[in-house]
């Protein structure tokens, strides 16, 4: 069984974890404000014309916590990533046209991406564990935003908005966060990492 699949790391926190969990919520921060100021003019094309397709844009400010869990594998890691990176965006030069309601956002993207690497107790770190964080972050905060952005909506709408979320998730945040991970080990930038050291690639 590879390393990939049966995880021996100690759960207990580095510094260098804990310095990793901050990078990579302060430079996800970036682009998730960034992405936010695209969101608009970007929802806004005829290809998202039918409301609730929107949300499959909405895969990007699921990354942090996905990747966070991936190279971390620790409790906790996933939710902080995400978290993080949802402060960011709030607080940087400007913070986003959502306010402070992104911090409610990272909490419940944080969480459902949290509670997969839990399910699977921290030990398996493939690309369908990853692409399952991604739906739950997803699945997550699309019911959250029924009930703050959308509470009008009928439930076809609301069950639309979260099929094109977790589709979204599964994609960007999933499949796509599981590429960048180990794009990153590739390149020996976690070698510190257990994501750094595997020889095999779990599927």
């Amino acid at each position: 069984m590879s390393s990939a699949t049966r995880s021996s790391i100690d759960l207990r926190y580095r510094t260098i974890d804990l310095v990793t969990i901050a990078t990579l919520g302060v430079a996800f921060g970036v682009v998730f404000w960034a992405w936010g100021k695209l969101y608009e003019p970007i929802s806004n094309v005829a290809l998202f014309a039918f409301p609730p397709s929107s949300a499959f844009l909405g895969g990007v400010w699921l990354l942090a916590g996905v990747v966070g869990g991936l190279i971390i594998r620790k409790p906790g890691a996933a939710f902080a990533t995400e978290f993080i990176a949802a402060a960011v965006s709030a607080i940087i030069v400007g913070g986003t046209q959502w306010g402070f309601s992104v911090f409610a956002s990272g909490l419940f993207q944080g969480l459902g991406a949290e509670l997969v690497f839990l399910l699977f107790f921290y030990r398996r770190f493939g690309i369908g564990v990853a692409a399952l964080a991604g739906a739950m972050a997803a699945a997550f905060e699309a019911v959250y935003e029924w009930f703050s952005y959308y509470a009008d909506w009928d439930f076809g709408y609301k069950l639309a908005h979260l099929g094109f979320f977790v589709a979204s998730g599964v994609l960007v945040a999933g499949v796509g966060g599981w590429a960048l991970t180990r794009a990153f080990a590739k390149a020996g930038v976690l070698d510190s990492f257990a994501a750094g050291r595997e020889n095999t690639v779990e599927v």
